[in-house]
């Protein structure tokens, strides 16, 4: 195993401690997930575990699938007991850039409805602010606002392009259908503040800018995994 990727499943293995028996859990998205997925499947089949999973994505639902975790909906479990997710980067008040794996409308949704929200990721997703090295701010934005939506970010200051998709011709689309638009900004000062700004814009589903819903982070590390705790408002 490379020794970025022993980092992510290092990180996984402590997240998934928080599932109890019982317990309806958020299943997020990405590579580092998968990991927790099949961490969890483990448990399902050898220590008789028996949770519900709630995916957030098409990709988290094939990955429970597979690993034989039982899936449920909001509509049947509105609360969840934990979400496990990872981020593209951590500020120090555990607020997150999340959704280069184009899931962030439903990642966010799964992690409100969450009593606890866990955030899993290598040391490297850490940073002193948002927007560190470039980082865009994925946002999911219906088609038919794709133009409008663009010269908004312009006047708040930032640069906004479609993702395009690598094995296709065209713009990468969300499972929900929507277009997916990535937003450069520089280092963000005021996160909350952003996010407020482009979520009033017409067309704008949901960013990736998650304020204040982060509990716990487990960052793997070269020689331990390290925990990050912030109480949620």
């Amino acid at each position: 195993m490379e020794p970025i990727e022993a980092l992510k499943r290092n990180a996984a293995l402590a997240a998934v401690k928080h599932v109890k028996d019982g317990f309806i859990v958020g299943l997020g998205s990405g590579s580092t997930i998968a990991y927790a997925i099949a961490a969890l499947g483990e448990q399902v089949k050898n220590e008789n575990l028996h949770i519900l999973g709630i995916p957030s994505s098409y990709q988290a639902f094939a990955l429970a699938v597979q690993n034989k975790i039982p899936i449920t909906t909001l509509e049947e479990h509105p609360v969840i007991d934990v979400d496990i997710d990872g981020a593209d980067q951590i500020d120090p008040k555990l607020d997150l850039i999340k959704g280069m794996g184009a899931a962030l409308a439903r990642e966010k949704i799964v992690a409100a409805a969450s009593k606890l929200n866990i955030i899993i990721a290598d040391e490297k997703k850490r940073v002193k602010v948002l927007g560190e090295n470039n980082q865009p701010v994925p946002m999911e934005v219906l088609s038919f606002a794709i133009a409008p939506v663009m010269r908004s970010i312009e006047k708040l200051g930032g640069r906004a392009a479609l993702r395009e998709t690598k094995g296709k011709l065209g713009p990468v689309i969300s499972d929900n259908g929507n277009a997916i638009m990535d937003a450069t900004f520089g280092t963000i000062g005021d996160a909350a503040k952003l996010e407020r700004e482009l979520k009033m814009i017409p067309g704008v589903v949901e960013t990736g800018l998650f304020i204040g819903l982060t509990d716990i982070v487990y960052l793997g590390t070269a020689s331990t995994v390290e925990q990050l705790t912030q109480k949620r408002k």
